[in-house]
């Protein structure tokens, strides 16, 4: 009997195996992913040796749903069919009543929001617990998406919040990487050096507020000396409206979440 099945071998599923690969979390011979394209399936088994590839569903303890939300009622089905005493769900825009609809009595149900550094191991998730799950259901959630960055706990009717946040958020950080290159060509760069400073730049600013626990306040104070240049390009951001913009830009991701969820489709 498998320790975890993770129904999905796509982009979130092997990142969920990777992490766990990662951590040692839990041992290759005690992880199973089902997938039902036999030619990512091949992929998947040469990536991840001694993990059970397979198209369908194994004995298990816990799965994780990790499939396209057009799929997730037969794989609910299937998860409902094999016994699993949790199961964990990261399937975009699918409630939990409606998992455990689909699922049926006798599976503690968690769901996740979770974004797309995690294939690189630096995601940002958020769960939220059914209506028979625990704490040992919540932790060990947190023990499985762990592996893939960080993870907080919330209610269900914040993850449209969390998803106009941290779920579209990489885009948004996209999208400046993306200006500044392009500004830094205008003033000169070539985009082959424009990209390598903006990428540092943006990852080790990201960095320094992971390490110095300090306020993105107070280390954005730290370089900006009065009358300088960072604080000319300061002014100029402000003038123009970035942190209305931005915020703008989160409410209303969170309300197409919300109107989306309503309408029972994808976020």
């Amino acid at each position: 009997m498998k320790r975890l099945v993770v129904i999905g071998g796509g982009r979130m599923g092997s990142a969920l195996v990777g992490g766990i690969f990662r951590s040692g979390w839990a041992e290759p011979s005690a992880l199973a992913i089902v997938e039902k394209v036999a030619e990512t399936r091949q992929e998947l088994a040469d990536r991840f040796p001694g993990v059970e590839v397979a198209d369908t569903v194994p004995a298990g303890i816990a799965a994780v749903l990790a499939v396209k939300p057009v799929d997730v009622a037969d794989a609910c089905h299937k998860v409902a069919g094999a016994g699993f005493q949790r199961v964990l769900s990261v399937v975009a825009g699918v409630p939990i009543a409606t998992l455990e609809e689909l699922i049926g009595d006798g599976t503690a149900v968690v769901r996740a929001m979770s974004n797309t550094p995690a294939l690189v191991g630096l995601g940002a998730s958020v769960i939220a617990g059914g209506t028979t799950a625990n704490e040992d259901d919540l932790a060990w959630a947190e023990a499985v998406l762990s592996s893939t960055g960080v993870v907080a706990r919330l209610p269900e009717r914040l993850l449209d919040a969390v998803t106009g946040l941290s779920g579209s958020g990489p885009a948004y950080i996209f999208l400046v990487v993306e200006a500044l290159i392009d500004a830094g060509v205008q003033v000169g760069l070539t985009r082959e050096v424009a990209a390598m400073l903006v990428v540092q730049t943006t990852l080790g600013s990201a960095r320094m507020l992971v390490e110095t626990g300090e306020s993105a306040a107070t280390l954005r104070h730290a370089v900006t000396s009065p009358g300088g240049t960072t604080a000319a390009g300061l002014a100029v951001l402000e003038e123009r409206g970035i942190r209305a913009a931005l915020a703008a830009a989160v409410v209303a991701a969170v309300e197409r979440s919300q109107a989306l969820g309503a309408a029972g489709q994808p976020t």
